[in-house]
Formats: C-alpha cells, structure tokens, sequence
C-alpha cells in the first residue's frame, strides 16, 4: 500500500487512477467475460489472460462497465455543478437517472419507450454524447437496460451493474461531505437500475472504500470503516459475509485463480465486490492484482474493473503498465474525466470555465 503524501500531484493520480485502472481492468477481462476459467486457461495459456485480447472489433476495448462509470462521472459533476451543498439527495437520483438515459441513448435504446423519448428531449446534451466510439453497445445488463427503459428500478435485481460503475461517486465526494452520506449516495446511484439490497448495498460499500483510500486509509482500513457503515443498514448480511469472506480469504489462503472463485462468479453485485476487495487485497503490484481479479469463470470485466478503480485509487495512474494505457480505448476521454472529478474535490465551489461547458447543471 502507498503512505500517502497529501501532495495535489498524488491525490490528482489516485483520481486518474482510479477511472483508468477501472477502464484498463474491464478491458482486460471483457475478452474472457463469458468464459469458464478451463477455456481462459486453454486459449491463452496456464496463466490466463495476462494481455489485452481483442474483443469488439479492437484490442483494448473497454465495455458497458466503463461506459456507465464515465456517465456516473459525469452526472455527479452535473449535481455537483447545480448546487449539490444546498440540495437534498432526491435531487442527485434525478440528475444521475439523467445521465443514465443519456447512455441508453449511446445504446439505441432511448425509443423503446414512447414517454421516455418523448422525456429525452427535454434533457440536455451532455459532452460524452459527442465521442462516437461510445455508441456502441458493449454487453450492457440486461437489468441496466430495462429499469432505464421503464424509468423504474428492477426490484428483484442484485447483478453487479450497480457497483461496477459507482467509483465516481466516492472519488468526488471524498472530503466533501460525511462517510455515511457518501454510502447513501452509492446505493442511489446503484438503486436508479438495481433494487434488490445486495445490489445497491454493495455500491454504497464500495463508494466508502474508495472515499476511505482518498482520505489516506489502507484497504482494510477503509473495508473496516464501509463495514461499520453497513451493519446498520437494513438488509446487510448478504453484502457482509461476501466482504467478511474476502478478508478471511486474502488473509489465510494462498492467492490463485481457484481462491477467487470459492468468493463467487461475479455476476451479481455483493459476489463482484467480495471479487475486486480480494484480488486488490492480494495484489503484488497493479498488474498482478487485475491479472487475478479476471481469471476465473464469471463476470470477468466488472471484478477486473472494481480491482482496477480500487488499485488505481490506492497507488495512482503510475501503477498502471504503459502497455495497458498505451491500447486502452479512449484513454484521453477517461483521464480527462479523472482529472475533472479531481478538480471538482478540490475546489468544489468555483468549477472552471472548461468544467461548466463540459458539466452544464440539470
């Protein structure tokens, strides 16, 4: 773990790393995402995938995951931007459902509903809409879509397309206000597609952890203090033993590929954080830690992209191998969008020229 220096330069790299180690981790394991780990193993070789293979027509392609967690950035700035310290949390869920529909616009899905087209006009334009290469669909959840298409939350659903994408929130609120809102406002922005407690539960844990690593806490610091948040909540326990076993686990128990998959598949959100928790708690380095959280037969792309936002948040964009960035899919819009976030943490009441073209508020 770093010791951290509270330098502007570091804390700005723990910002960049956290969106592109996300992004480089959901890259690495969007290739094998519906592969079991005996066919990992038998394309790419006993270790698994260790490079980025090609996928969507490109090598270094990112997925939905990175996609929602630019838009999750981008709609945390936005309601930043429109008042943030004198607005109540109803109002975030509104501005962040909005960025959430401007993504089901970049996935052609914005006209499978006559309201909701009819609701898109009114909703301004943001500047991710302008980059052609996100308007591809990436695998987007199943759950994601539907709950933005009907403009209410699948009730039943735990699948890890809350967490996967809640990073910003944790990063931009880091400081800013109290732990416990900042979990608050994590399982609101899972809860928008997400209903079912594990899976917005789990958003709001990983919001503190990144939060907690911003402020200077190593990670079991910071999954210790989510936890203390968490018990409190209704309807915890399932979020708490997957965490409770990923320590336990990193803890006792040599690190391999089989270790990972006794946590789980990934698939659904309390068994993707357990995932992502562990392989950043058994990471050698950034590389080892991302190798590890993709290896394994389940939702490879999100474990990959939870470890690479906790690892990139802990030892910044440094950590991150040149190869990795060098073929990473829209690596400037990703770093900009870090480095937006930063700025917004760091003067939060006077935004730039730049950041309110970019941020308009809703």
């Amino acid at each position: 773990m770093l010791n951290h220096k509270w330098s502007a330069h570091v804390k700005e790299d723990q910002f960049r790393g956290c969106m592109l180690g996300g992004a480089v981790g959901d890259a690495l394991g969007g290739p094998v995402e519906f592969m079991t780990l005996a066919a990992i193993k038998a394309k790419f070789g006993a270790d698994g995938i260790t490079e980025f293979a090609p996928a969507y027509g490109k090598t270094g392609a990112i997925t939905d995951d990175t996609q929602m967690t630019l838009f999750t950035a981008e709609g945390v700035i936005r309601y930043w931007h429109g008042g943030a310290e004198r607005s109540i949390q109803a109002h975030f869920e509104d501005v962040l459902r909005h960025s959430y529909l401007r993504w089901l616009t970049t996935q052609g899905m914005a006209t499978k509903n006559s309201g909701l087209a009819a609701q898109m006009q009114s909703i301004d334009e943001g500047w991710l809409l302008t980059i052609p290469e996100l308007h591809h669909q990436r695998a987007p959840g199943t759950t994601c879509l539907n709950a933005l298409i009907q403009g209410e939350s699948i009730v039943g659903s735990k699948g890890c397309g809350g967490v996967m994408r809640v990073a910003p929130v944790g990063l931009l609120l880091s400081g800013l206000v109290p732990d416990d809102e900042i979990f608050d406002y994590g399982c609101q922005a899972a809860k928008i597609t997400h209903g079912h407690p594990a899976g917005y539960l789990s958003g709001g844990f990983l919001a503190v952890v990144i939060s907690q690593i911003l402020k200077g806490k190593d990670l079991i610091e910071a999954v210790d203090e989510a936890t203390k948040i968490l018990i409190y909540r209704k309807d915890h326990q399932e979020v708490l033993e997957a965490v409770q076993a990923a320590v336990k686990l990193a803890s006792s128990n040599p690190c391999t590929s089989r270790g990972i998959e006794s946590l789980g598949e990934g698939w659904v959100a309390e068994e993707a954080l357990a995932m992502g928790i562990y392989s950043s708690l058994m990471a050698e380095d950034f590389r080892h830690g991302i190798i590890l959280a993709v290896n394994h037969g389940g939702d490879s792309d999100s474990t990959g992209s939870i470890a690479g936002q906790v690892l990139g948040a802990i030892h910044g964009v440094t950590a991150i191998p040149d190869d990795w960035l060098n073929s990473l899919e829209l690596r400037d819009t990703i770093d900009v969008i870090g480095r937006d976030l930063y700025s917004v943490n760091e003067s939060p009441f006077v935004l730039s020229h730049s950041l309110v073209h970019r941020y308009p508020p809703n």
